[in-house]
């Protein structure tokens, strides 16, 4: 039968040729985890502020409906009473659309001009290392090319 190879000495000698830098993981963590917390902050604003509306909505609501349970005299008066709660009803409800998709919007372009900016700054880190990088990759270059002269 065949013997299994033993890969870990393979790799304990392996590892050790990956110039790893821990900081860096640490940096991108810590990167990630504001850019979650800036994104959660431009959600929680909208959901506090349409929360803020419909309350405000129910209020209205239930301040009007109080209008038109009351007792009337008149029959006519009882129509009176739903059709006018009917028309602010409908007018409230276009200016809540209004509001919900300011609110939204708002959120939207908050949320546009967070990953624009955290795009940018990603784009000129790598820009960053790669210059790092290709600056290392000649020293390392002119090492052996100096030690053969």
């Amino acid at each position: 039968m065949a013997a299994t190879t033993d890969f870990t000495r393979l790799f304990q000698d392996m590892m050790p040729v990956f110039n790893m830098d821990p900081t860096a993981f640490r940096t991108a963590f810590e990167k990630q985890a504001a850019f979650g917390e800036k994104l959660t902050k431009i959600a929680f604003e909208a959901a506090e502020r349409s929360c803020d509306l419909q309350a405000k909505l129910s209020r209205e609501t239930l301040s009007r409906l109080s209008d038109v349970t009351k007792a009337r005299a008149e029959p006519a008066d009882y129509t009176k009473a739903a059709s006018d709660f009917a028309a602010a009803s409908r007018e409230m409800a276009s200016d809540s659309m209004a509001a919900f998709a300011e609110i939204a919007k708002k959120a939207q372009m908050e949320t546009v001009e967070l990953l624009l900016s955290t795009g940018k700054t990603a784009q000129e880190n790598a820009a960053a290392a790669m210059q790092k990088a290709t600056g290392d990759m000649a020293a390392t270059m002119k090492r052996p090319a100096a030690a053969a002269k």
